[in-house]
């Protein structure tokens, strides 16, 4: 893309999204109005830069910096040097860390995870058997910032920008991404996992905005939602934390889990069974750090990938045991009240 062009595309795009923070807080307040954001989304509105007057972007190797007054960056518009995807196993379990690199997503269960990913450093969710989620149980755990933080676009500005594998090209080009990039790489995955079908029994959607998001958990759910994300008290190390208590949020075993995916800007990939129980767990730390986390159990494992994750670390076969895991802190789940 030509660099006047660039320029003017990221001028309106950051001028969108300073501007949209109110409009966004205002639909999730008119569809949602007693239903609280969660943190996971309040994070993604940069809503401390919402009153800034001055609007700079920087267009640069790699990507596109779009900042608000003070110096801070109000727009996630930049594709940054790629993370690693981290795993690694241990006793009870198996923390994984999705990063950009590796493109390894734990929690699409149609893939297998490689010999690489089974030795890599612990990180920020944990696999686990529906037996041991219960009080007193210890696990070792590390809850991480993302350092993703693409924001929402609003509805009106992502349906402008073109979401497919045959516009790819066009993608990349709108955000001066090099064609033959690894951040290139990651974006057409992305693309093409949003496209692909679901597991059997699963329906799944690509949320490009908030609205997108709300509009579809509600429809699977009814209005009458709950929307929750973990939140720990610091970053830490990696440590044993202890259960203290276990709070089921379904009764009926209907949610809608959303998991954010590593874009140019915020999409998460939600996706609903009717067999997935949500829990709110209460964890203390062995330095006393404490985390209100969600835990996802899946009663139905029987489609998913025989080589996934969680049945190599965990030693059992598809569809015969529940299988649990803790939620990175950007990612949401939505159930019925």
């Amino acid at each position: 893309m030509e660099l006047p062009k660039l320029l003017y595309f990221c001028t309106f795009l950051s001028l969108a999204i300073v501007a949209s923070h109110a409009d966004l807080d205002a639909y999730w307040k008119s569809k949602l109005p007693n239903t609280p954001m969660p943190k996971a989304v309040r994070d993604l509105l940069h809503n401390e830069w919402s009153d800034d007057k001055s609007v700079s972007v920087v267009a640069g190797k790699g990507g596109v910096n779009v900042n608000t007054g003070k110096g801070k960056p109000a727009v996630g518009v930049t594709i940054g040097e790629p993370k690693k995807t981290s795993v690694s196993v241990g006793k009870g379990g198996v923390s994984v860390s999705t990063g950009h690199k590796g493109h390894y997503r734990p929690f699409l269960y149609r893939y297998a995870a490689t010999e690489d990913q089974l030795h890599d450093d612990p990180n920020v969710a944990l696999f686990f058997l529906k037996k041991d989620l219960q009080f007193g149980t210890s696990m070792n755990l590390q809850f991480v910032k993302s350092a993703d933080t693409a924001p929402f676009l609003p509805r009106k500005v992502s349906d402008s920008i073109p979401f497919s594998s045959k516009y790819v090209p066009e993608i990349l080009n709108k955000f001066s991404v090099n064609q033959e990039s690894l951040e290139a790489e990651n974006i057409k995955k992305t693309v093409k996992e949003c496209e692909e079908p679901g597991i059997k029994g699963e329906e799944k959607y690509c949320a490009t905005s908030l609205e997108s998001m709300v509009d579809f958990s509600t429809s699977k759910l009814g209005k009458n939602v709950q929307a929750v994300s973990t939140e720990s008290q610091m970053d830490t190390k990696s440590q044993k934390y202890r259960m203290l208590g276990v709070k089921k949020l379904n009764i009926n075993d209907k949610a809608v889990i959303c998991h954010k995916q590593n874009y140019v800007y915020a999409v998460f990939y939600c996706h609903t069974t009717k067999t997935t129980e949500a829990y709110m767990v209460s964890l203390v730390g062995a330095n006393g750090a404490k985390a209100e986390a969600v835990v996802v159990c899946h009663k139905d494992t029987e489609g998913w990938n025989p080589k996934h994750l969680a049945f190599q670390v965990l030693k059992v076969k598809p569809g015969t045991v529940p299988i649990c895991h803790f939620l990175p802190e950007d990612h949401v789940v939505w159930v019925p009240k």
